[in-house]
């Protein structure tokens, strides 16, 4: 690790620190990023956030405290140093900054787009006791990683010399690429096996590239093969190979990062009708293989009165892409009232802008289909809210008698996922959890020796940091185990 980059007491923080007094910086408003327009944008997949501008950049990183203490760091799930990184921005080192954030992070470009920093490292910035906006980590993060990228020799992070131990990866989501990051730098030999014919995961087939672009994906991936990490696609590990064949071709360790695809469903009469589909196979059709695209064969329905079922990030870019697919009339129907919305408050204001309609405290109970077996209509119950469930929300109960029915020509189900079966099924002795997930301990161990796993294998759906946390804990503990075994 480069200490000057990160030497809280290095005399060019101290100078910085000294430049403004923190009265002076607490007066400054966070920055806003700047967006297309509404108009523009539901007409495209262009990327809507337009990143800040280096004047922008240079501004907010001065509001930073440089706190003793930061609380960011304690709420970031990956540990990045965030006052050095921001800090070297305020002097104009970018290089310095994407130094720092590829210490802990193998998707700082990622990160900086689709994690929650609201509810993570922005939630513990002092500027929040202060009754003030905190700094906007996330969009400096966006701003160091894609300016490195663009403008200067991005730098490639340190890796040990090649230990000759092989390391094997399933599935190349997050929870997967932060652990090969990790492992490639320690000097494990590492391999990802990746299901699909693209690298990146859900972050390729689920997050839209109006929110994603995938050449901001493509280029955090390329920075991973630089450092030495293989790839390999169209390869279902517990099918095309089996956990003995990995045994068999030299691999020591297993990191299972195999997702959670498989979409669920509500069990209501009339989801087998035509035009109902979950958004797990609405995103991968236009995110991953094309549909809409006119170089593209592969089929999607395009409703032009859309309902989406669900209140979270998924059903935002369902609703959000089905606008951008001719939708007319883009409405979510969610359970709960709009506080208790999962969804990251950005991608509902996002929605909002760009038309869609918000029908909180309805739950649908019987899709309606016409001669053709297509649907036409569904039956929503309207929902009140009773007492708290176990996870603190509120939890909704139906007011009898209050049905109200709605015409609709396509549903998109966006009501959660459950994990993918095949590793689960095909490794004889690897414990699961009553969810289906895989059954890990504080280090991401499995049940059974140097097979670890992390994502939402494990946790059945969360964000793209928590998954790289998963990552990153399973990296350090098989690599201490794999480096004691091999010790004479």
């Amino acid at each position: 690790m480069n200490h000057a980059l990160t030497d809280r007491n290095a005399p060019w923080r101290e100078q910085l620190r000294a430049s403004m007094t923190p009265k002076e910086r607490s007066a400054i408003k966070r920055v806003n990023m700047p967006v297309l327009s509404p108009t523009e944008r539901i007409k495209n997949m262009a990327e809507v956030n337009l990143g800040l501008t280096p004047a922008q950049a240079v501004v907010e990183a001065s509001r930073c405290l440089d706190c003793a203490v930061p609380g960011c760091v304690e709420g970031c799930p990956v540990s990045i140093d965030i006052p050095s990184f921001i800090k070297n921005i305020q002097k104009g080192d970018i290089r310095g900054a994407a130094t720092v954030l590829g210490y802990a992070s193998a998707l700082p470009a990622v990160c900086g787009r689709v994690c929650p920093q609201e509810k993570q490292c922005e939630s513990k910035c002092i500027y929040n006791k202060l009754k003030k906006a905190p700094v906007a980590i996330g969009y400096l993060e966006r701003y160091a990683a894609d300016t490195a990228r663009d403008s200067v020799e991005e730098p490639c992070p340190h890796t040990t010399p090649r230990l000759g131990i092989k390391v094997a990866v399933a599935g190349s989501g997050p929870a997967g690429l932060s652990f090969a990051g990790d492992m490639i730098k320690q000097g494990f030999d590492v391999t990802v096996f990746e299901a699909l014919h693209e690298i990146g995961g859900v972050l390729k087939y689920g997050i839209p590239e109006f929110r994603l672009p995938s050449h901001v994906v493509d280029a955090e991936i390329q920075k991973l093969a630089n450092m030495g990490v293989h790839f390999e696609k169209d390869t279902i590990i517990g099918k095309t190979l089996s956990h003995e064949d990995l045994i068999a071709e030299g691999y020591k360790g297993l990191f299972v990062a195999s997702g959670a695809g498989l979409p669920r469903f509500m069990g209501i009469p009339g989801e087998n009708l035509n035009g109902v589909l979950s958004s797990n196979e609405y995103l991968t059709r236009i995110n991953l293989m094309g549909a809409g695209k006119t170089e593209c064969m592969t089929p999607v329905e395009k409703g032009r009165r859309v309902l989406v079922v669900g209140g979270g990030n998924t059903a935002m870019d369902s609703v959000r892409t089905a606008r951008r697919m001719g939708a007319d009339d883009a409405i979510i129907a969610y359970r709960r009232g709009r506080e208790e919305m999962p969804a990251r408050a950005e991608e509902i204001h996002h929605a909002e802008e760009e038309g869609v309609r918000f029908l909180t405290l309805h739950n649908p109970i019987e899709y309606i289909g016409d001669a053709n077996g297509h649907v036409c209509a569904v039956r929503l119950q309207k929902m009140r809210l009773g007492e708290s469930d176990s996870s603190g929300r509120r939890s909704p109960e139906p007011i009898e008698g209050e049905i109200l029915e709605m015409e609709v020509d396509m549903v998109i189900v966006s009501v959660g996922v459950s994990p993918n079966p095949l590793i689960p099924d095909s490794i004889d002795g690897l414990e699961v959890t009553h969810r289906g997930t895989l059954a890990v301990d504080e280090n991401q161990r499995t049940s059974l020796p140097f097979l670890y796993a992390g994502g939402d294998i494990v946790r059945g759906g969360a964000t793209v940091i928590l998954a790289m946390g998963d990552g990153r804990r399973a990296a350090a503990s098989m690599a201490l185990a794999l480096m004691a075994e091999s010790e004479p």
